[in-house]
């Protein structure tokens, strides 16, 4: 990553419904015309992976996970503001006004716009926090560690028992 992109923060975009994939290519469009590649470094349709029962048989559909909404890594400027918005399929940034406001590292993190690259030091038996999904603020011990994918195996006491699960370097913090 080199400086340009490590100063560019992430924005949101309000677009027309069930235009996401079209504005992404418009939007993709307007950068390649305007040389913006130096300005805007990623567009992602928040996406998520779901099992649907449809006739008796289970099958793995992709939906949108925020209709309505693309998200835009970029470096901004009032210059940029009217490249994007008059960028067929977008309608306007999220922000006061209709102007653009940058997420926070938080709400990055929280919405995994970015894959974030963690180090620990995790042996077994080490204890964890879990900071990040549906088992948040549960304590638990390390059982294994996997450090060439960046995962672990713990243990977290749920309803009076002890239960593994398998979380990523990034949802986990050592205690």
């Amino acid at each position: 990553m080199d400086n340009k992109e490590k100063e560019a923060k992430w924005y949101v975009l309000n677009v027309q419904s069930g235009y996401e994939a079209v504005a992404k290519q418009n939007l993709e469009v307007v950068i390649k015309k305007y040389n913006l590649e130096d300005r805007i470094f990623d567009i992602v349709i928040p996406m998520e992976e779901t099992i649907e029962d449809r006739n008796g048989k289970k099958k793995l559909v992709t939906r949108k996970l925020m209709p309505c909404y693309i998200f835009v890594k970029m470096i901004y400027g009032d210059d940029l503001w009217h490249n994007v918005t008059r960028t067929r399929g977008v309608v306007a940034f999220c922000g006061p006004k209709a102007r653009a406001q940058a997420l926070s590292d938080e709400e990055v993190r929280r919405l995994h716009l970015e894959k974030v690259n963690v180090d620990i030091d995790l042996a077994p038996n080490d204890k964890i926090e879990v900071i990040d999904g549906p088992l948040n603020s549960f304590v638990g011990t390390v059982v294994s560690v996997d450090p060439a994918n960046k995962r672990c195996k713990v243990n977290v006491e749920m309803f009076g028992r002890e239960t593994s699960v398998d979380l990523e370097f990034s949802q986990i913090r050592k205690i």
